[in-house]
């Protein structure tokens, strides 16, 4: 089917007189997927727009790469939005898969804070997989500066404009210190050199994980032999979403475009009408596995396909085998033909095939080119089998972003909770919590950050970083882990971690209108 499309892409565009690049016609192969049954209608609506940029712009080339391709292709699918946006607000659309925008993780705009003119600007240009040294510098620099500009706005730490009587509460000098830690276990009482500077640490912690690579705020004093005794320390306070939504201006952090304050509104109506749209969440699927996974999937796809309002999306997060993809692993031609039962499986059951959308997110040990974060989506060899069956499914990075009207949903797919308590370098205080998964949503929404392990724990790609930054603060994160089935509300964040269904048969119906999360089991 592809071969005969990507003909039929090259025939066309060589009767207008262009001759395509490979990365222009695998851009053009993508979009093509997505009008499936017209996609002459389509390649025609993509070449008069590319004809008619180019005589706005008075240039004309007959040869094409990505870029021009890649705006064009922007434009027509935002003004498709659009259009399914003007049928649903009409009542002509009654499910609303179309409000569904996944955005993948190589394709978040990246923005840099400039402490000088206190301010974000975007990263133009290309960005290399495989960056220089100064990438990783950029990467720690990064993450401070946009924790740093937090906290300066934070009531604490702002500095009184008048010495008024209100003056003295609350406010305190902020000084940064560059540097980290280096990784040894530290007890009460302990010193730690960090860029020059001696820090003596008190008894008191704070709320979440304390590893390396983890930024924190220090209360304490400076003693006359020049170290520095910390009372207190721990987590750069958060922000609320709207505060920080008010200072980015109109910045697209999350990917996916800028809406306008109608437009914004107009959304907001819109899923208030959509109360009954649910997404089921299901990690490590191990295809392989008839008894731990094939069969229960079964199961509770035989329970939605009755229900009355079919669930609008079916994310299944990985692991999709029960072994690592690794390189011991040789079995990638029966993984292949596994893929392609599940596809059948799903086909079987048309109400949740012609309503329902599916996005498979890879996990840490599914076949890639990398372990690095993030992780691009399964291999096309893989997954081919299972597209034929349905058609519409989504191959997503990991991790992922997903808009639904106006809530923002991250997903991420790590063994995380292990990894943080592993690499933790404190206790963390119990005053609060003594539940981890708490203590690892507290860490990952105070640093902004999903994954702050560091980097020989859980390598980054350094030129894609921002796409693990949780800034502002999204709606709702999805945390894939092995560990037990969890949720938590935190600061009006709602997070959770379905389980792992393969293990203990648990899963999430979660409800983003409400933002109501029901932990279920088979």
């Amino acid at each position: 089917m592809s071969s005969t499309i990507r003909k039929l892409i090259q025939k066309k565009f060589k009767i207008r007189g262009y001759t395509l690049k490979i990365d222009a016609l695998d851009q053009i192969l993508s979009f093509t997927n997505r009008f499936l049954g017209a996609e002459d209608e389509a390649l025609d609506l993509l070449l008069d727009h590319l004809q008619s940029q180019s005589q706005k712009l008075g240039v004309r080339s007959s040869i094409l790469d990505k870029e021009p391709v890649s705006r064009a292709i922007t434009a027509l699918l935002e003004a498709d939005d659009a259009v399914d946006e003007d049928f649903i607000a009409n009542g002509a659309v009654s499910s609303s898969t179309s409000a569904i925008r996944v955005i993948d993780a190589f394709l978040i705009p990246k923005f840099r804070y400039d402490p000088i003119k206190k301010q974000f600007h975007e990263h133009t240009g290309g960005l290399h997989i495989h960056g220089d040294a100064s990438a990783k510098a950029a990467l720690y620099k990064d993450r401070f500066l946009l924790l740093y500009q937090r906290v300066l706005r934070d009531s604490h730490f702002s500095k009184p404009a008048f010495h008024t009587e209100m003056s003295h509460y609350g406010s305190y000098s902020s000084n940064s210190v560059s540097g980290r830690a280096n990784g040894e276990k530290m007890g009460d009482g302990c010193d730690i050199s960090v860029g020059g500077w001696t820090f003596l640490l008190g008894r008191s912690y704070c709320f979440g994980f304390l590893s390396e690579n983890t930024i924190v705020v220090a209360e304490g004093e400076m003693l006359v032999n020049g170290i520095y005794q910390v009372i207190t320390c721990g987590f750069p306070p958060l922000e609320e979403r709207d505060k920080s939504l008010k200072s980015l201006a109109q910045h697209d952090f999350f990917g996916g475009g800028t809406l306008t304050k109608e437009e914004t509104l107009r959304l907001a109506e819109l899923e208030k009408r959509s109360l009954n749209d649910m997404f089921v969440i299901l990690s490590d699927i191990w295809v392989d596995s008839e008894e731990k996974a094939m069969g229960k999937l079964e199961t509770v796809l035989d329970g939605f396909e009755s229900q009355e309002v079919v669930p609008s999306l079916f994310v299944f997060m990985g692991n999709f085998c029960s072994h690592p993809c690794n390189l011991s692993f040789h079995s990638f031609l029966s993984l292949r033909s596994q893929f392609g039962r599940l596809g059948q499986m799903i086909g079987a059951h048309q109400r949740l095939k012609e309503h329902s959308r599916f996005m498979f997110i890879p996990g840490p040990e599914d076949a890639g080119p990398s372990t690095a974060l993030p992780r691009c989506p399964l291999p096309k060899y893989l997954t081919e089998e299972l597209q034929k069956h349905i058609p519409n499914a989504i191959f997503a990075s990991n991790p992922c972003r997903v808009k639904f009207y106006t809530q923002e949903i991250v997903f991420f797919r790590h063994d995380l909770l292990y990894r943080m308590r592993r690499s933790c370098l404190m206790p963390p205080s119990t005053e609060e919590t003594d539940d981890p998964f708490e203590h690892l949503v507290a860490t990952i929404t105070h640093q902004s950050h999903l994954c702050p392990l560091p980097l020989i724990v859980q390598p980054i790609i350094w030129n894609y970083d921002h796409c693990l930054h949780l800034y502002p603060s999204p709606h709702t994160i999805v945390l894939g882990d092995k560990s037990e089935q969890k949720a938590f509300k935190y600061t009006g964040i709602t997070c959770f971690n379905p389980g792992s269904f393969s293990n203990d048969s648990t899963f999430v119906a979660y409800r983003p209108c409400t933002q109501e999360v029901e932990l279920s089991a088979l």
